[in-house]
């Protein structure tokens, strides 16, 4: 069995190799009875599926595990443009700032709440919140001036201790120390993490960064480095001087419509309406209005937004085009639901293209908005994003469908059976290196 450090580094090879970029939203949550259908729907599908052996080739596993994020990440956005109350499609109001480098915001409200009890934000932006940073020392990249040995130090972070021990040989230099160091922090999962940087002289010097912002305890810092009382060898702390604070955690400080507001984060909500992210400082006397945009308007940002993510997901497939053939089977799946659609969709303004993506006419999609009957044509839209989602969630479901196997046996028909581990085929694949 695999013990903690290993599932680590599973997870963080899965992260940095195949999980795309972005962070994980609210849609990745799920309730009891979601799970529960999904398990399900594992059980049905295993139960008739045939018994194949598979291409274990690093290209072969890159592209499964890739298809499956790419596919969670279309249900995502496909997620997003609906009302968290509604099971409508494409109802998800847009909101509009009059400064987008300085304020962007999204609407989280409920589905019937009345557009005209809706507030206007106004806001004015004095300081951004910050994090905790110590720099190190600038120091030659191919010079080390620590002996061998196995050396620590701790780093006291969301009020826990953290012991950090490593080594450094006869042949190592700062660069390759400061590198392993950077490698170990971040993956550590604590609350900070580091990276290498270099001057313009092309000396090395170590960055840590607290993950949060904002001053979160009585002593103004978000974390602590000290080696005075490390089990291991100290004075890597002084060495590399990654133990003073160069830049001071601070919190955001902006006027919400007249009041003085101040939080820890950048992103918040306010009235558990608006999702809010502050970007920038406004310039002074400068204020950014936030409010709806009409129903047409937000329809029309929806479907911006869905046809960005489409496109994203049909570029991703056609990547893998010439390695993995059996991609092909999955973008010809994607152009039969455009299929049923098409016509419909290219009167108001959405057009297929030969490799599978749309292109959106906007001067007509903008006229087809104007319409007193506009959200009628867009009805459309709304079931060819049903047959998308259809598509995505089979594709998240069982990737290998879509992967070079070779059949071992099928099932007697009508009276298979269960067979839970068919999907270790997949997930296998993350600890295939490790274990």
């Amino acid at each position: 069995m695999a013990d903690n450090t290993t599932i680590s580094t599973v997870y963080n090879h899965f992260l940095t190799t195949y999980a795309p970029t972005g962070t994980n939203s609210k849609y990745d949550t799920h309730k009891k009875s979601e799970l529960r259908g999904l398990y399900n729907s594992i059980v049905k599908m295993n139960k008739e599926a045939p018994l194949f052996l598979l291409d274990n080739s690093p290209s072969t596993q890159e592209f499964a595990v890739g298809l499956k994020e790419n596919a969670r990440s279309l249900k995502n956005v496909i997620s997003s443009l609906s009302m968290d109350d509604s099971d409508s499609y494409l109802d998800q109001k847009a909101v509009a700032s009059s400064d987008e480098d300085v304020v962007q915001a999204s609407f989280i409200g409920g589905a019937d709440l009345d557009p005209d009890s809706i507030p206007t934000l106004e806001i004015s932006v004095e300081q951004l919140a910050g994090v905790q940073e110590n720099r190190g020392k600038f120091l030659e990249p191919d010079e080390m001036g620590l002996e061998p040995g196995t050396y620590s130090f701790d780093i006291h972070a969301r009020d826990m201790d953290y012991e950090f021990q490593f080594n450094i040989g006869e042949n190592d230099t700062n660069k390759i120390v400061e590198e392993k160091l950077s490698r170990l922090i971040t993956r550590s999962n604590i609350g900070v993490n580091a990276s290498v940087l270099t001057d313009d002289n092309g000396r090395v010097a170590l960055s840590i960064k607290s993950d949060d912002t904002g001053v979160r305890t009585s002593e103004g810092v978000n974390f602590i480095i000290s080696d005075n009382n490390t089990h291991k060898t100290a004075g890597t702390v002084d060495y590399f001087g990654i133990g003073d604070v160069t830049e001071y955690p601070q919190n955001s400080l902006f006027t919400l419509n007249g009041e003085q507001r101040s939080t820890f984060s950048n992103h918040f909500s306010i009235e558990k309406m608006y999702d809010i992210n502050l970007k920038g400082v406004s310039e002074e006397g400068s204020v950014a209005s936030i409010g709806l945009k009409t129903d047409v308007e937000s329809v029309t940002e929806n479907i911006s937004n869905l046809v960005n993510g489409y496109n994203s997901f049909i570029n991703n497939i056609n990547s893998y085009a010439e390695s993995q053939p059996y991609s092909k089977k999955l973008v010809r799946e994607m152009n039969k639901v455009a299929q049923l659609y098409s016509s419909e969709l290219e009167s108001i303004g959405l057009n297929f293209a030969e490799d599978g993506t749309i292109n959106i006419d906007n001067n007509l999609l903008t006229q087809t908005a104007r319409e007193d009957d506009a959200m009628n044509q867009f009805a459309p839209i709304k079931k060819f994003t049903e047959g998308v989602l259809a598509r995505a969630n089979k594709v998240a479901l069982d990737p290998m469908e879509y992967t070079q196997k070779t059949i071992v046996a099928y099932k007697n028909p009508g009276h298979g059976f269960a067979t839970p581990y068919v999907t270790s085929n997949y997930s296998g694949m993350m600890f295939s290196s490790y274990c």
